[in-house]
């Protein structure tokens, strides 16, 4: 690397020139970078969703979920299979493998499903294949003046919707919440008797009657023309008039009106709203379509005063703020930087020439990234914050070996020229090593990689750069800023000396206070539990409140309604939304639920309490008749089980699943820091089943009549007033009691029965919900964890599970958060013996020698030292975070024990080891103590700023890195040449013994000569 010095020097025009083209590039660059919220990452998942209104949950599991699954079971490439089935709704996860085409695996389920035959009254089914593109750019929320009626409303949703799609990038845009027109027909049963009429006459009643169809082209009055037939229905006083039999219209029997429906609910503080969920376009750039929409919801809002729009979310601001919070803490760390810098040096010369490498490094890596396609999201920025503390690094050992030399010797390019040399090979090991901690990236699994990958490219960039401007650009720099300097020889400490002597003299008390602080801090580890992703400045709460299966939808809102009024009044709230329902918007995305969910989003207050207002919601459960309230952080980047611990019950006796999962629930109940156990075999609901003797009446003939007869049946669809409508028949009878049931009259051959005569009613108690693995049920036992205890809760659960004596053909699979957690975990684990290999072949290559890298190794024991002090003191727990923090100590402790070994193997050639060693330890503590301070103070920002909840940058993880850096330049400077000495002790104690006899000589022929 020294001739890339030398290169410089002789072509010092061209580097000014590139200097600027590295700024010029870095601007552009940044300029034009994509910027997302998260990089690009495609889920190895299919989902598929349907919703059936209507149906009961072992209706939809026995009529769609099971065909589906038969369906899309050989699916190339899949390796699990889950469903969970609920009343109205079902969802289907099929799990791939991750070197799955992800393309084909989606058009082949979509191709299978398309196959199955589905129940009348089904919708079509949802296939989805998630990443993270389709996460929206902007949730967009409208309320309207209470004066506009429906149709004023209606056309005014189709403006703003037309509008947003205007928006430069937008993609695709869904509305939920919209009120549709809706024409009821409500049967009279005793007026259909007078006539003789059945509900069935009703059911065909618009056959036939709406038609658009060309009968050709025929030769009228000498000249071709066509011939069409039409016949619509536009109007209600046209469709009351219908004739059903001879001398009866649909108005003597039964009546019209026009009504609303909505599929699903939206409230914004108390007011009914629509939801626009605005997409990008695949290539767009995320702040500029954010941007662009929130420019057009201001222009709705200032051309239409019946109407309040703003935008709820937006994943653009977010990536903004993540901008400005990294721009903010590249200052504060260059400013820390520069302050270090010139408290050490008192040279603002020195100090102005080693902070340049902060921009120039930072536009080489704009531009990497941008030729290497990664995109500028909170992953990537992150990177850069975390960087910046090490930008800084080489620049200050080269300089302040030029200065250090310039103590000494008068000023030429030769003496900027071999002091660079003199550190050229300990800064490029160094930073080499650095960078190679991240290349195991590639070998983690799925979304871990594409996470942390691009955290390491920009990284490595980031470093690759900065030592390449600390090669070339600070000698010249330091060759024209440095010229006439005059400064005081710096001498290194005669007391750190003495003191570094006594310690190599006494090797076995440093190394055993090293052993105990190194054995205690890992014990100390080991016994502190470790927490789910820190989601300690989360400022969005979701919280759910949901009832059993039997509760009635208007109890069910009306208590929803109860909770959104204590948000609205609650202090510590800025906002929240309601939303009730499912919608075939949702369903698009994979999002289904139980109809006795009520889902709120609470925005916290800036300052606010967030686990205080968790624990104040969760309080109102008492004045909402007992249903269940959740509370819990929110982020985009959170995983979907949270503190969750999943133990699935899988077999193929459903009675067998039933009584393991009720011994489980029970010993799991006793375990610590459990907040809560559930099953979803507890909610039942009561099921009527009429079991039909197929001698006396055909099943399906009953079935559809019994449909039309108990509940909403749509039978058609017309256009009223330019809007199309669908058309439902009312049920006619509303049983309250089971009798009721009982004496319903169907049509069967004979004419009109009492169903009595040919079924059977059989009341039973069914679950609400049903869960299939690989096409078979099981029973799914969630335990909700303390947050901070997750790793110790999934553990205890864990034993339980292992201990828990089962049925013959039961197996218990313990997973969910606590599970994810521990892969991660063992990922990263992993990832670190292979960065060390890695780091320690570097070294080897570096100084050609086995001992001495393994003696620089020794520092990253110490490191972990102060990580976990860190933790402790900060009260901090650790988690996934905190292991990557971990992980990033390999690269960053090693370098302080390089600079150091390389003075030590440069004064080997003309002085004995411990000699070399206590020479190199305090001519080198000055750049180590330098580099390890600048790059503390700058990560201060990390811990005291704000970022994205769930963010792998994070308070843990600046903690993990500053304490360990911390510990180990204090220790490296007294243990690592303790271990370098121990590691060539013979040579070493051969040398003491030489320079002891020459002493001796020496005396002794002072002593004859005198």
């Amino acid at each position: 690397m020294s001739k890339l010095t030398e290169w410089a020097f002789r072509n010092r025009s061209a580097v000014v020139l590139l200097i600027i083209m590295a700024l010029g590039l870095g601007a552009i660059s940044y300029a034009r970078l994509p910027m997302e919220f998260l990089p690009k990452m495609d889920q190895p998942s299919v989902a598929v969703t349907v919703l059936a209104p209507g149906y009961d949950a072992k209706s939809v599991e026995k009529q769609v979920t099971g065909p589906i699954e038969e369906a899309v079971q050989f699916t190339k490439g899949k390796s699990d299979m889950f469903s969970t089935t609920g009343d109205g709704y079902a969802s289907i996860q099929i799990a791939f493998g991750s070197k799955a085409n992800m393309k084909e695996a989606k058009a082949e389920i979509e191709r299978s499903v398309a196959n199955v035959q589905l129940p009348s009254g089904v919708m079509k089914p949802f296939v989805v294949q998630f990443d993270t593109s389709m996460i929206p750019i902007s949730w967009v929320v409208v309320t309207f003046d209470q004066t506009m009626t429906d149709a004023e409303k209606e056309a005014r949703i189709k403006e703003i919707e037309t509008e947003i799609k205007k928006a430069d990038g937008a993609g695709q845009v869904s509305v939920s919440g919209r009120v549709a027109p809706q024409i009821t027909i409500t049967p009279d049963p005793a007026k259909l008797s007078s006539k003789g009429l059945t509900v069935q006459a009703i059911m065909g009643l618009l056959q036939s009657r709406g038609v658009s169809a060309s009968i050709g082209e025929q030769n009228i009055d000498g000249s071709a023309g066509n011939v069409n037939v039409v016949a619509s229905i536009n109007d209600l006083g046209t469709l009351r008039k219908l004739p059903l039999a001879e001398g009866v219209t649909l108005s003597d029997v039964a009546t019209v009106e026009m009504a609303k429906k909505q599929e699903s609910i939206g409230r914004m503080n108390g007011k009914d709203t629509i939801m626009l969920t605005v997409s990008k376009a695949a290539d767009a750039n995320a702040v500029t379509v954010g941007k662009s929409v929130q420019d057009i919801v201001d222009q709705l809002n200032a051309n239409h005063k019946d109407i309040e729009a703003s935008i709820l979310i937006s994943t653009s601001d977010m990536v903004v703020d993540s901008v400005n919070s990294m721009m903010q803490e590249v200052l504060m760390g260059a400013l820390f930087a520069t302050i270090v810098i010139l408290v050490f040096m008192r040279n603002f010369r020195a100090t102005l020439i080693t902070i340049i490498s902060i921009p120039l490094s930072l536009g080489i890596t704009l531009y990497l990234l941008q030729i290497s396609g990664v995109s500028l999201n909170i992953i990537t920025l992150g990177g850069v914050a975390v960087a910046v503390g090490r930008l800084v690094d080489d620049s200050i050992v080269v300089i302040e070996n030029i200065y250090r030399r310039l103590q000494k010797e008068s000023f030429n390019f030769k003496l900027v020229i071999d002091a660079t040399k003199e550190v050229s090979t300990a800064i490029t090991s160094s930073t080499l090593v650095t960078v190679a901690v991240f290349l195991p990236m590639a070998l983690l699994r799925g979304s871990l990689q594409a996470l942390l990958l691009p955290f390491a490219l920009t990284v490595g960039y980031s470093l690759l750069a900065s030592l390449l401007v600390a090669l070339t650009v600070v000698p010249i720099l330091s060759a024209v800023l440095l010229r006439n300097t005059k400064a005081v020889e710096h001498k290194g400490s005669p007391r750190f000396a003495a003191f570094l002597g006594w310690n190599l003299k006494h090797k076995w008390v440093p190394l055993l206070i090293a052993v105990v602080l190194f054995v205690g801090s890992i014990g100390a580890y080991i016994g502190l539990p470790k927490g789910a992703i820190d989601s300690s400045s989360a400022d969005m709460l979701n919280v759910t409140l949901e009832y059993p299966s039997d509760t009635t939808v208007e109890k069910v809102l009306d208590n929803g309604k109860k909770l959104e009024q204590y948000l609205i009044g609650n202090q510590s709230v800025d906002k929240e939304f309601m939303q009730y329902g499912n919608s075939s918007d949702n369903a698009k995305y994979g999002s289904v639920s139980s109809p006795t969910v009520v889902t709120f989003m609470v925005f916290v207050k800036e300052g606010a309490d967030a686990d205080k207002l968790m624990s104040d919601i969760k309080a109102q459960q008492s004045s909402l008749d007992n249903g269940d309230i959740q509370a819990s952080a929110s982020s985009l980047m959170s995983d979907s089980s949270g503190s969750s611990v999943f133990v699935d019950v899988v077999g193929d006796n459903l009675d067998d699943l039933s009584t393991a999962a009720a011994s489980l629930m029970t010993e799991i109940k006793t375990v610590d820091n459990v907040l809560k156990v559930s099953s979803n075999q507890e909610q039942k609901k009561t099921v009527y089943t009429f079991d039909i003797d197929p001698l006396k009446a055909r099943g399906q003939d009953v079935a559809m009549q019994l449909q039309a007869l108990l509940n909403p049946m749509p039978i058609g669809t017309l256009n009223i007033d330019g809007h199309d409508s669908s058309v439902i028949l009312q049920p006619t009878i509303k049983p309250e009691t089971e009798q009721n049931l009982k004496e319903l009259t169907v049509m069967t051959d004979n004419g009109p029965t009492p169903i009595a005569q040919v079924a059977k009613l059989v009341k039973s108690e069914e679950p609400s919900m049903y869960y299939h693995k690989d096409g078979k049920p099981y029973v799914r036992i969630t335990a909700v964890a303390d947050p901070k205890k997750l790793s110790v809760v999934g553990a205890d659960i864990k034993k339980k599970a292992d201990s828990l004596k089962v049925p013959d053909g039961v197996k218990l699979i313990v997973g969910g958060a606590s599970v994810d957690q521990s892969g991660d975990f063992a990922d990263l684990g992993v990832t670190a013996l292979i960065s060390i290999l890695i780091v320690y072949l570097i070294m080897v290559l570096t100084f050609k020698t086995l001992r001495a890298p393994l003696a620089i190794l020794f520092s990253l024991p110490l490191a972990a030292i102060g990580a976990v002090i860190g933790l402790i003191i900060g009260n901090v727990t650790p988690d996934f975070t905190a292991a990557f923090g971990g992980l990033m100590l390999v690269g960053i402790v090693v370098t302080n024990a390089i600079v150091l070994i390389d003075r030590v193997k440069q004064n080997e050639k003309t002085m004995s080891i411990r000699e070399a060693l206590i020479e190199a330890a305090t001519t080198r503590m000055r750049p180590i103590v330098m580099t390890a301070v600048a790059t503390i103070c700058a990560m201060l920002p990390l811990i005291f700023g704000s970022h994205e909840s769930g963010s792998i940058v994070s308070q843990s993880l600046a903690i993990v890195v500053i304490g360990g850096l911390t510990a180990a330049t204090l220790l490296t400077l007294i243990i690592v040449p303790c271990i370098y000495e121990l590691f060539f002790f013979l040579k070493s104690r051969k040398q003491r013994r030489n320079a002891t006899q020459t002493a001796k000589q020496q005396a002794a022929n002072v002593a004859v000569q005198n």
